[in-house]
């Protein structure tokens, strides 16, 4: 209960603006690991595509940046193309907007693409990172997976790891397919995990 009785209009605070954030991407689906562009944008010219993405880069940009205004947040917005994504970096000493897992992160990620989805009307892959916060878990789930194949090629048996959100899963993936084995994810989220199997 606020300790003045009188009601009075401010700015939301920087908890406030984090918990609404969580609390709005809860309506919104899930990217999973196999999520792939349209047919109409697989067939664009690269070029065309590039601006696609750069106008999704910066749609997102200006939505996050308002959200700081909000918060009342420090961080300077970096934004480029790569792998067929938009990617949008908040570079900040704060990590407030990773929260814990990166459960924030993730909140703010599907804030942003479901802004650039009203503006562009098209379902978007964008990245957002903050802090560097996905560059470092990438580091430390790399290890784990390469224990994971480790042990697997050792013991014969599979491993399964903790569960992960899809942007981890496809790491770990990825990792276990260069060395030369199979992967599979089983469970229903948020606790769905990545399974190593050993060689038939």
């Amino acid at each position: 209960m606020s300790e003045n009785p009188e009601p009075m209009e401010s700015e939301p605070t920087e908890a406030e603006a984090v918990d609404t954030a969580a609390v709005a991407v809860a309506e919104v689906p899930e990217d999973t690991e196999t999520d792939s562009t349209s047919t109409e944008d697989e067939a664009a010219e690269p070029s065309r595509r590039s601006s696609v993405l750069e106008n999704e880069g910066e749609i997102a940009a200006d939505y996050l940046e308002e959200l700081l205004d909000i918060a009342d947040l420090d961080g300077d917005i970096d934004t480029f193309a790569e792998g067929g994504r938009a990617h949008v970096s908040i570079i900040t000493e704060n990590d407030e907007l990773v929260g814990r897992d990166g459960e924030v992160l993730e909140a703010l990620q599907e804030l942003a693409r479901l802004a650039v989805m009203t503006e562009t009307g098209h379902r978007s892959r964008l990245m957002l990172d903050v802090a560097g916060y996905r560059d470092k878990r990438r580091k430390v789930l790399q290890g784990l997976a390469q224990d994971a194949v480790d042990s697997v090629k050792e013991s014969g048996e599979a491993a399964r790891l903790a569960p992960m959100n899809p942007f981890e899963r496809k790491i770990v993936h990825d990792v276990v397919a260069a060395a030369g084995l199979v992967s599979e994810s089983e469970g229903e989220e948020p606790q769905r995990r990545v399974v190593v199997l050993p060689k038939a």
